[in-house]
Order: C-alpha cells, then sequence, then structure tokens
C-alpha cells in the first residue's frame, strides 16, 4: 500500500518530529536572543557566507506650498553585513528512540542539554557585540553599583539618538547589577511604586521605560562590567538552513525554524553504543544592525 508504515519512512518522519520539540525547548531558555532583531531565511548557507540584512532608510518630510510640487527623494536600503561565522552543535544519544518517541516528555528530557548548551553559546556572543555599540557614549562607572542615575541616562540615550518611544527598550545586566536595582528603595518600595512586587517576586520588570533583564553571560573584562540598553534593531541574530544530509551516507536530517530562527537536528545510527545519535546544530551570525539603538551600561 503507499501509505504503509515501514522502517523506511518512519526513520525519515523522526528528525521532522524531533526539530519542533528541540526548537520549542530552546526558545525559553533565550534571553538576550528573545530581544534582538531575528533573521532567518530558507535559503542553503555555509559557514563564513555573508548575509546582507536591509535597514530601512531615512527620508524628510518637506513643506509643499499651495500649487508647489513633491520633493521626490532616492532613498537607499541601509546595509549590514553579519558573517556566518559561527557552526555549532549539541550531539547526544537515546538507547530506544521509538520508546523515547512515545513519551514526549523523555523527548524532551533528552533534548534539554543540548538546547541549553546552545542558547548559552548564542547568549554569550550577542552579549560579546558590546564594543560595537559606539554611536552613544557608554553610562555609568566601572566597578560601581548601578544607579537610579545610570538608568535614567540610559534611557535618556536611546531617546536622543531618535530611537522611537513606540520600539521596547531592554536593559541586560549581571545577576549583581540586578540584584544592586532591587534594591534601590524607590523602585522597590510599595510606597513608591504601588505595590511593592519586585520585593515580593524579585522581578524588577520595567523601570524607566526599559524592561530589566539579568544574564549570566554579561561579559566583565577586569573590573569593568558591560551591561547593555537597547532596542530589539541594536543587534541582529542571522540564521540560514543547512544543506541537507546526502542520501545514503546513514544520516537524515531535517530544518525546522520558528519567530525567525532556525536549526537543523541530524538523526544517525551509532555502532559503537547501538542506539541513535541526535545532533542539533545551527549556523549563525551576530553583528550590530543600528548602532544608535544601543548604549552601553558600566558597572
Amino acid at each position: 500500500m503507499a501509505n504503509e508504515l515501514t522502517s523506511a519512512n518512519a526513520a525519515q518522519a523522526i528528525p521532522k518530529i524531533v526539530a519542533p520539540i528541540a526548537l520549542a525547548a530552546l526558545f525559553p531558555n533565550f534571553v538576550m536572543a528573545a530581544f534582538v532583531n531575528r533573521n532567518y531565511d530558507g535559503a542553503l548557507a555555509q559557514a563564513g557566507d555573508t548575509v546582507n540584512v536591509p535597514i530601512a532608510p531615512n527620508l524628510t518630510a518637506n513643506n509643499i506650498a499651495e500649487a508647489g510640487t513633491v520633493t521626490n527623494q532616492n532613498p537607499n536600503l541601509g546595509n549590514a553585513q553579519i558573517v556566518l561565522n559561527a557552526h555549532i552543535e549539541a550531539t547526544f544519544q537515546i538507547p530506544n528512540v521509538t520508546q523515547a518517541l512515545a513519551a514526549p516528555d523523555l523527548i524532551s528530557t533528552y533534548l534539554q542539554p543540548a538546547v541549553v548548551a546552545i542558547a548559552e553559546k548564542i547568549e554569550n556572543d550577542l552579549l560579546s557585540v558590546y564594543p560595537l555599540l559606539t554611536f552613544n557614549s557608554s553610562v555609568g562607572t566601572a566597578n560601581t553599583t548601578l544607579t537610579e542615575a545610570t538608568l535614567d541616562s540610559a534611557e535618556t540615550a536611546l531617546f536622543k539618538a531618535k530611537m522611537p518611544d513606540s520600539v521596547p527598550k531592554y536593559l541586560v545586566v549581571t545577576g549583581d547589577a540586578y540584584s544592586a536595582i532591587r534594591q534601590i528603595s524607590r523602585f522597590t518600595e510599595q510606597r513608591m511604586v504601588g505595590n511593592g512586587t519586585a520585593i515580593y517576586t524579585g522581578v524588577v520588570g520595567q523601570l524607566k521605560n526599559m524592561t530589566i533583564v539579568r544574564s549570566q553571560k554579561v561579559v566583565t573584562v577586569s573590573t569593568t562590567t558591560n551591561n547593555m540598553a537597547f532596542g530589539s534593531d541594536a543587534i541582529c541574530l542571522v540564521t540560514r538552513a543547512l544543506p541537507n544530509i546526502i542520501p545514503g551516507t546513514g544520516a537524515i536530517a531535517s530544518n525546522t525554524n520558528f519567530g525567525g530562527f532556525g536549526l537543523r537536528i541530524v538523526m544517525s545510527y551509532n555502532p559503537n553504543t547501538l542506539g541513535q545519535q541526535f545532533t542539533v546544530d545551527v549556523l549563525y551570525g551576530v553583528g550590530i544592525l543600528r548602532n544608535q539603538f544601543g548604549v552601553l551600561v558600566l558597572s
């Protein structure tokens, strides 16, 4: 029969089943990657390729007098060149893949360490672009606790750089900096902000028009911590689909994407362990898209 289930088509289906599970497990582990501009295209690419990410041009408003004519403008798209210089993978084995597929929670248990490793590597690369945020002067002082005035200066710098108020603003800081912000009384006390939520939950939330989150991957060099305040278009994460595996080489692959991010699942048989080997891999590059939409916040 045409629709008969065979070991061959079951094997083809398994990576397609596992790939969305891996993607769903990855997103909750994102911090920076959840806030930056994510760019994905299904066009196949290789490590070292350069992707041109368009940037909207600037136009001017002209006063047209009565019986006047419009002023034709010839805008040119800006362009950010992002090199796909990172091809990362995390590999694990499932002894009995059929049994695991019958229990989705078990698949997630196998996948969790792999996707966390990938999320942490991407997080580290995104936070390592801080030296490229050169349009705005840095705020704050190295080896000094963050203050309300520093946070205010960071948000004001983004406003002066003409970042629209409608664009969400984020401040990503270390755990120590986050703890210091939580202890600023004007931000946490019920008599000041109405409910004292930060005291009860430990979550700062939004302050000074910025959503404040913490990351373990914020870069510290010597005694200088490089926190970052930015809008989503300041930084770009580009991912591209990886080539399919050559048929007959003992492996099956499936590309999947969601929300501007893509990854690949490769399934192969490991004769040494008599188990199915799974590799989660991602081809990506990171870079600055709109430099004026980011500011370095030192502590």
